[in-house]
């Protein structure tokens, strides 16, 4: 990914491989558990990397443009849901019914919030960005989407905790 790319395109990009993800899950309806966690678990640190580094660059960039702060609010609200949502799936058996029943209410979530953001969110965003806005988003995403998949863990609610 060279630093000439619009934010907007490198995000959608990590759009897509999340659907394909979400995708791949819905496939292991009958598939055996163990190829169930392994994509979660790459799912859950693709999202958790990717919402911390979108508020970071992003967010952070469009909260101060008042007439973006709703929708920033509103996204970055809907960041900490699907977290809550990673957290309870990963206390649910990954075998259970009721986990693919969560999952696919995640995965509904999800795909609305992100086609909420690349078809109303983004272009409106598009319009109070300046070059330099630009050029720093794309850096600081790029560096702090690194780290902090990195660092992202598949964290469960206790199980008595978790939803029902």
């Amino acid at each position: 990914m060279d630093g000439s790319e619009d934010i907007f395109a490198r995000l959608k990009e990590d759009h897509d491989r999340h659907r394909n993800l979400l995708d791949r899950l819905l496939d292991t309806a009958t598939a055996g558990s163990a190829a169930r966690a392994a994509i979660f678990e790459t799912l859950t640190k693709e999202l958790k990397g990717h919402a911390a580094a979108e508020e970071q660059a992003l967010y952070s960039t469009m909260l101060r443009k008042p007439r973006t702060t709703a929708e920033t609010r509103h996204s970055v609200a809907e960041h900490h849901e699907i977290e809550e949502a990673l957290n309870n799936l990963a206390a649910t058996d990954i075998s259970s019914d009721a986990w693919l029943t969560r999952f696919k209410e995640l995965d509904h979530r999800y795909r609305h919030h992100i086609d909420e953001e690349e078809n109303e969110h983004f272009p409106d965003f598009e319009r109070y960005l300046t070059d330099e806005d630009r050029a720093w988003m794309r850096s600081v995403f790029e560096r702090r989407k690194r780290e902090e998949t990195a660092a992202a863990e598949v964290t469960p609610e206790k199980k008595e905790d978790a939803k029902e």
